[in-house]
């Protein structure tokens, strides 16, 4: 097969980092995309359509060594918003797949989140996209990450966090002791990066973090924050019974107004969760080539 990789969520922030990295690599990239491209270049080649698009994805697959499945939604209303994406556009590109007369390597970028299938609409439907793919477990060599929460250039999510511990406080929802993963975007990439690159097959589901032991908690990234910047960072929890009000009011205008909001009572119930922290053991035994390289203190003055 050529050196060809389709990849979807290409605009996206995983995404983009992603494409960029493969295109520097030599990779021949053919990427899906809503908007309108005026031409393609000499490394990539635009596919004009969305997860919906059965003939674009059939376009989008055709003849590729490998499939980096990055698309999905994280913003939602209703249950049904982001099982759209999530569920039914992984099982759309899967039956694309299906459909080839050699099945490239497929990796679904996935999320930690998906460990805990009853706490959001959200963490719900990456758990039902990830049974998606176990059930074409005969039929193609399939790959699923979970990464932990991702931050990075592009990253819109985590930089209003740091920006906040720049100004020298820390909102928290949930207990200032819970403990969750970081991973840079690059670190990320590179195992993808590397997973290409592996002649073995790598059939599984792989958690990855930036490699701190046990994790952050808030306190502990409030005292990073204070070493980086050389100035006393505030923990300021945020009572339950006004992020949970803010939340279900949110939910109502999203609902009113028609737009997908990020903060929902499902949301908060992912924030307040305890244990975000993986085990990175099992991805580097799988690809020993990986390890994560970028500690959070090294790039915080960046990533803002």
């Amino acid at each position: 097969m050529p050196k060809i990789v389709a990849v979807t969520g290409a605009t996206g922030f995983i995404g983009n980092v992603l494409v960029q990295k493969l295109v520097r690599d030599g990779w021949t990239v053919r990427a899906l995309t809503r908007l309108h491209r005026s031409s393609d270049s000499k490394s990539i080649q635009w596919i004009q359509g969305d997860l919906d698009n059965l003939t674009a994805l059939h376009h989008l697959v055709n003849d590729v060594a490998f499939v980096i499945h990055c698309a999905a939604t994280v913003r939602g209303s209703s249950f049904q918003e982001f099982a759209h994406t999530n569920i039914e556009g992984t099982k759309n590109i899967l039956c694309a797949i299906a459909k080839q007369k050699q099945s490239p390597r497929f990796l679904l970028i996935s999320s930690l989140a998906a460990r805990q299938p009853e706490l959001s609409w959200y963490t719900r439907s990456k758990y039902l996209s990830e049974i998606q793919v176990t059930e074409y477990s005969e039929q193609l060599q399939w790959t699923i990450l979970r990464p932990t929460a991702v931050y990075g250039p592009g990253d819109k999510e985590l930089k209003p966090l740091f920006q906040a511990m720049r100004y020298g406080f820390l909102p928290i929802v949930g207990k200032i002791h819970n403990r969750f993963g970081l991973i840079h975007v690059y670190d990320l990439v590179a195992a993808i990066q590397i997973w290409l690159a592996s002649n073995l097959s790598v059939n599984g589901i792989f958690e990855l973090d930036d490699g701190m032991s046990g994790g952050y908690s808030y306190q502990s990234l409030a005292i990073l924050a204070q070493q980086v910047w050389k100035h006393p960072v505030q923990c300021i929890p945020i009572p339950d019974f006004l992020i949970h009000g803010v939340a279900i009011s949110n939910l109502w205008l999203a609902r009113l107004l028609h737009y997908s909001p990020m903060l929902t009572p499902g949301k908060v119930n992912e924030l307040q969760h305890n244990d975000w922290v993986c085990d990175n053991a099992p991805l580097t035994r799988a690809l020993p080539a990986w390890q994560p390289s970028i500690r959070l203190q090294d790039v915080l003055s960046e990533v803002i």
